[in-house]
């Protein structure tokens, strides 16, 4: 994964923004042929060949990109530990920084949740996936509007509706917001890891106060021995 990288702070841990509430657009059923003719329309716009395949039982395929917003740490299961359960010590936590975009290739029946867990089944990702959540962004009105999808939304019908664009329509990884944010779906060394984090920011920042106020009381020390020293 050649996007991990070390991350700096946990504020964006407490996100705030314009984020509404969890999708709950009716889904609308199209007939074979309704899709056909938006799969042919879909296609004929695609410019990266990340095109739609039509199968014979109706169901559809294709791709989708995902970004990742992610704040909290991820842990990366080594090669020794893949396919285990339990956590592991040949985990490794690393923080991902915002930007990478990951692309799918999945089916018209795929859920949202199903999308979550491929996604982190791809990098070997050994968080739980109930940690997650995945989000719509999607321009309305020059707003632009974050919906957080059920897990029974199907990402590639939400795809194949707003056309290929991703100005118009992209999709979202985040970890679930503070409020909701489910703790017993993290292990013991993950919220222990959290805090060592939390200790180590506050120290930094101490640090700083501490080094910013012996800055002013030498320049003020300063001042006074001038003021002082006999003329």
């Amino acid at each position: 994964m050649d996007c991990l990288a070390p991350h700096d702070t946990l504020d964006s841990f407490y996100r705030s923004g314009q984020d509404v509430e969890k999708e709950r657009e009716p889904h609308v059923y199209l007939s074979k042929e309704e899709v056909k003719e938006k799969i042919q329309s879909y296609n004929s716009s695609v410019t990266d060949k990340l095109k739609m395949t039509l199968n014979a039982n109706g169901i559809y395929t294709g791709f989708i990109k995902v970004q990742m917003e992610l704040c909290r740490p991820i842990a990366v299961q080594s090669s020794q530990s893949q396919g285990r359960c339990a956590p592991s010590s040949q985990e490794t936590a690393f923080y991902l920084p915002d930007g990478c975009v990951n692309t799918l290739h999945i089916s018209s029946t795929n859920t949202v949740r199903e999308v979550i867990e491929a996604l982190l089944k791809k990098f070997f990702v050994a968080d739980n996936p109930a940690k997650f959540a995945l989000y719509k962004r999607c321009h309305k009105e020059d707003q632009v509007y974050t919906c957080k999808l059920s897990d029974r939304e199907h990402p590639l019908y939400l795809r194949l509706v707003a056309g290929p664009k991703t100005e118009m329509l992209s999709f979202v990884l985040r970890e679930h917001e503070t409020g909701e944010v489910m703790w017993e779906a993290f292990s013991i060394p993950e919220l222990q890891n959290f805090l060592r984090i939390l200790d180590k920011e506050e120290n930094d920042q101490l640090q700083i106060l501490k080094n910013r106020y012996a800055a002013y009381r030498g320049k003020l020390e300063e001042a006074l021995r001038g003021v002082l020293k006999p003329g």
